[in-house]
């Protein structure tokens, strides 16, 4: 099999149009049932924050690949110095089960969360012309990858970022490496970044829900760690998006949350797939915010993973291993 580590992907490069198609055919695929992907167990012990996740899955397209992804998140990690998420990838052979790629590091799954948020994001901005401000809660690793694909797919579009962390983030430092065009500021709270701005990207691992307030009508709620947000702050939301009802409504989210005391179900939802193929008009809804609360789908690590050990052939980056 073929070895990637971090350096190896950094080597590749992240080119973000092509990583939203591939987020775009495996989302298509997901929703025509040409995927196998169980629900993922959570393994639990200890410190009920910390878990870690196994996420298996066989992807039809782009590229034909079996794997699974084996994640652990210890937010914990983050005040003794070490990262928070920390993950391997494997990839078989879909006819033989021969393992084929082995991924090391969370490098590759940052890169998969950022570009299913692209590729729903560029498909709700799409056609305007007003430059946007974003609003990016949580300077972690997710954050940073959020400010190079936002970077890298629509900068066109984005006037300035306003990111806040209940830490004291250097921001030169945060963003050393990444290629930035859009200006970046820090903002002294999260109201400050959050009011007013046209995209919010929630990417914490807050321990409690601290978002009080409702966003205006028409703001993107990019909500990609999950747990952030009071249910009265959700209670204007015009449409709902998630990746899959089935994973997103459990392990007490704000989806479950609003499921569980609001009564949200899920003909009240739409999926990734449908916002991404259906007309603009009947995606977002004047009266209310647009919410999308991404679980994770295992199919998109399993594609992400296959387009890069395709590249990792093709380039000849990586190690050999017998």
């Amino acid at each position: 099999m073929i070895y990637l580590n971090e350096r190896d992907l950094e080597l590749i490069g992240i080119n973000w149009a092509e990583l939203a198609r591939v987020i775009e055919e495996a989302s298509a695929a997901f929703a025509a049932e040409e995927c196998a992907q169980p629900i993922k167990p959570y393994l639990k012990y200890g410190n009920e924050r910390n878990r870690i996740i196994a996420m298996p899955a066989y992807v039809s397209r782009p590229v034909r690949a079996a794997g699974l992804k084996w994640i652990a998140s210890f937010p914990g990690n983050i005040d003794m110095g070490l990262p928070r998420a920390n993950s391997v990838t494997v990839l078989n052979d879909p006819d033989t089960g021969v393992p084929t790629a082995l991924i090391q590091g969370s490098l590759i799954s940052a890169i998969r969360t950022a570009a299913v948020s692209g590729a729903l994001l560029r498909k709700l901005v799409t056609g305007g012309e007003r430059p946007l401000r974003v609003a990016l809660i949580g300077m972690g690793p997710i954050g940073r990858m959020h400010v190079h694909m936002l970077n890298g797919l629509l900068s066109s579009r984005i006037s300035r970022i306003v990111a806040f962390d209940r830490r004291d983030i250097d921001v030169v430092e945060w963003l050393n490496g990444v290629p930035v065009t859009i200006p970046v500021e820090k903002a002294a709270t999260w109201q400050d970044a959050y009011r007013g701005a046209d995209v919010v990207f929630t990417c914490t691992a807050a321990p409690e829900r601290y978002i009080d307030e409702a966003a205006a009508p028409g703001t993107i709620l990019m909500h990609v760690s999950l747990r952030d947000y009071h249910l009265t702050a959700l209670s204007n939301v015009g449409t709902t998006i998630v990746d899959s009802w089935e994973e997103v409504c459990r392990a007490d989210t704000d989806t479950e949350r609003l499921h569980l005391s609001a009564g949200l179900q899920e003909k009240d939802t739409m999926t990734l797939s449908e916002a991404i193929a259906l007309p603009l008009e009947q995606v977002i809804r004047a009266e209310g915010p647009t919410l999308f609360t991404p679980m994770g789908l295992a199919v998109f690590d399993v594609a992400v993973a296959a387009h890069y050990a395709n590249a990792a052939v093709r380039l000849g980056v990586g190690k050999r291993l017998e």
